[in-house]
Formats: structure tokens, sequence, C-alpha cells
């Protein structure tokens, strides 16, 4: 099967051009022993390169690219699969775009296709090239620069321990949301795990569809129960919810709203999380029961944002105070072109509408630094806190090196 990978990246500060022209005469003569077609466009400070040929031959070439330390910010724009190539003679090709007039190096481009049907400018290929030597859209590249490099120091929270009931299949870790840039800690979600600290799926799994509600819902009082414990009361606490405990559970409201004031917290500080994958087949009550929450004083996340198809008609239905974009979705996000473009577009919209953005599940510091950069404030995930049953965890604040 042939591939297409079309990626971009920026040239190292200590690579010089002889270099360049050295790696290109290396990387031809690679190509053509693996039948790959290289299209490679540089500009003085970044590169844009097609590769295209048998599939592990190209996925090869990719990763000796991907290692290579002589330029940075590499960020993957398309994988594709194609029946026939769209263009020929394996090899590496360089277009510098300085010693060329833009519509010269696109005729240029278009007299190397091969397909059956002639390259034409509506071709998804041929626009990524399009787009770069036209300089369309260099304005929305969010780079990570060169040499930034992070550790972490530690932050040790108060040891308080919050002890559950014997009898309870389940516990709460409270994961901190935190801005890293200001060292403040922003809320605290309650994780619901089993007494081992695994996850709590199989317990969950023995349950009827009905006790499912049931106990999710009860669980809560236990949240803010284990809440306090850890003295948490003048903190904001988000709380996961299934969207369908609302329909289920007519007096749902009413016993989160006793359980917010046994525990010594109001409602204002907290945040109702509903996730954007689960089902929820009854549109009009959910609806409901969510003004319910809001009319208490409860605030509303959506969560897993961007993992279903619901998102953003959902966005619409609740108008939520936050939304928390899931974990998935922001895995490479550094590097990945496609995840770049839909995160940009989410905070956008968050931003017009004055939705608090929370990036969650965050691992890397690559990460973090990349959505920083798109505008994000809002951080959760190991790389900054574990999940730690009953207790508080360390905090791991970014210091730059």
């Amino acid at each position: 099967m042939l591939t297409t990978i079309i990626y971009r990246s920026h040239i190292g500060k200590n690579t010089s051009e002889p270099e360049v022209e050295k790696f290109i005469e290396k990387a031809n003569q690679r190509n053509a022993n693996a039948e790959v077609t290289g299209i490679l466009l540089f500009d003085g400070e970044h590169f844009l390169q097609l590769l295209e040929g048998p599939e592990d031959n190209v996925e090869t070439i990719y990763r000796i690219i991907c290692d290579d330390n002589r330029h940075f910010s590499l960020t993957e724009l398309l994988r594709d699969y194609s029946v026939e190539r769209h263009f020929g003679n394996a090899g590496m090709e360089l277009f510098d775009l300085r010693n060329y007039d833009k519509s010269a190096v696109l005729d240029a481009v278009l007299e190397r296709a091969t397909s059956k049907f002639k390259l034409t400018y509506d071709d998804r290929t041929l626009q990524f090239l399009k787009t770069f030597i036209e300089c369309d859209n260099k304005d929305s590249y969010l780079e990570l620069t060169e040499s930034e490099t992070w550790q972490f120091e530690s932050y040790q929270q108060p040891s308080l321990a919050a002890e559950c009931p014997e009898d309870e299949p389940y516990t709460f870790g409270f994961q901190p949301i935190i801005d890293p840039s200001s060292r403040k800690v922003l809320s605290y979600e309650a994780k619901m795990r089993a007494p081992d600290g695994q996850s709590p799926l199989k317990f969950f799994a023995s349950l009827q569809r009905d006790e499912i509600y049931q106990v999710d819902l009860a669980s809560k009082r236990t949240a803010l129960c284990m809440a306090k414990a850890l003295q948490l009361q003048d903190s904001t606490l988000v709380l996961r919810l299934l969207p369908m405990t609302l329909v289920k559970n007519p007096d749902a409201v009413t016993f989160l709203l006793e359980s917010i004031n046994e525990n010594g917290f109001v409602p204002q500080q907290i945040v109702i999380s509903i996730s954007e994958d689960s089902v929820v087949n009854e549109d009009e009550a959910f609806t409901a029961e969510v003004m319910k929450l809001k009319r208490s004083g409860i605030r509303l996340a959506i969560d897993n944002f961007g993992a279903g198809m619901a998102g953003l008609l959902l966005l619409t239905r609740v108008q939520p105070e936050v939304v928390m974009i899931d974990g998935d979705m922001l895995r490479d996000v550094h590097k990945n072109g496609p995840k770049q473009a839909i995160n940009q577009s989410i905070i956008k919209i968050c931003s017009s509408l004055e939705i608090q953005v929370v990036a969650s599940g965050i691992t890397q510091a690559e990460e973090w630094s990349w959505l920083r950069l798109a505008g994000v404030k809002a951080f959760q995930g190991n790389l900054f806190a574990d999940v730690i049953p009953r207790k508080l965890p360390a905090i791991q604040w970014p210091v730059k090196s």
C-alpha cells in the first residue's frame, strides 16, 4: 500500500546551509533505495516535506527524520493512503523558495505529477504544498523553541488522610487543576477509585443499569465528606456525574445541595462535570435538570470534550462554565497537526463564549508548553500531580532550565 506523509519543521540554529545540502544529498540516496519520493520545500527557516511510497519504507524514513536533531518542532500534518503515487522520481527533490517565484514552484511541482488524473489545486496533498509556498498560515504555527527544557519542583501538600466507610466499594482521590505559570491551584477534581487505587469499572460492571445511577449520585456525598476531611472547604471542587444520573434520580439536585451543605461547602464552590461521550437519551429532561443545577448556584463543566460526537451540540444546549478537553485529544499535540488545528478551534470557541478551558490528561512537558502557547491556562494530569486515594498528591511545578 502506498503511504503519503507530510510534515513541517523548523531548522536548528546550529544547522548551516552546507549541512542542509549534505543531508538532502544523503536523503536523496536513501529515498531512492527505498523507492520513496521526497518533495522538500525550504524557505530558509521552515521545512515542509512530502514523503510517498511503500508504507513500511515511508514509516522507516519518517522515524529517522523525527530523530534528526538538526531541526525541531516537527509536526505531522497528513498521513494518507492511495492506490497510486501523486509524484514520481523516487529520491529527494529540494525546492528552495528563496530562489523561486511562487508560481514557478507550483508549476514545477505539478510537472512531477504522475497520477492518472493530473493534479489540480483542489487536491489535498497539493494544497499543503501550495499553502506553505504562499505563506497562507505561517502565523498559526505554534512552535516550541529549540532550547526549551523544563524541570519540575515538588510541592508537598498537607499530609491529611480521609477515610472511607469500610463497606464502601470505592474511594476518591483529589487531583488538582492548576495554573502552572502562576503556581496556583484552581480547583480539585474528585476522581473515583477502587479501594486498591485502581479503576472502579469492575465494580460498576457488576451493577444493574438503574443501580449505576443511584450509586453514582450517592458517591458524591462520600466525595464531599472526604473533601471536608482533607480541609478543602476553601477550594473549588469538581464532581463528575453521569448525565443520566440527573434524569434517573428526580431528586438529584436536592440530594447534591443537602450533601454540599452538610459538609461545609456552598453551591458556588461546586462544579458538576458531565462527560461528552456519555449517552443522554432524554434530552429535554436532562436539560431541565441542568437548569435546576444552575439555578441552585452550581456550575457546569463538560468533561472529555472532543472524545464523543455531541460536544458542540451539548455546548449550545447547556452553556457550561468550563470545558475539559479530552486527554486523548491532547496526547502528542505538540507534534500532531490535525490535533493542533482542532484544539486551536476549541480554544477559540470557548474564548469567544467566555468558557474556561482545562487541558486534562497532560503527561508531557511539551504538551503543556504547546497548549500554553495556544492560550490555555488551566491544566490537569500526571505531569503535575497523580491521583492518590484518600490523600492530596504532591504538585510538580515547572521550572525552566
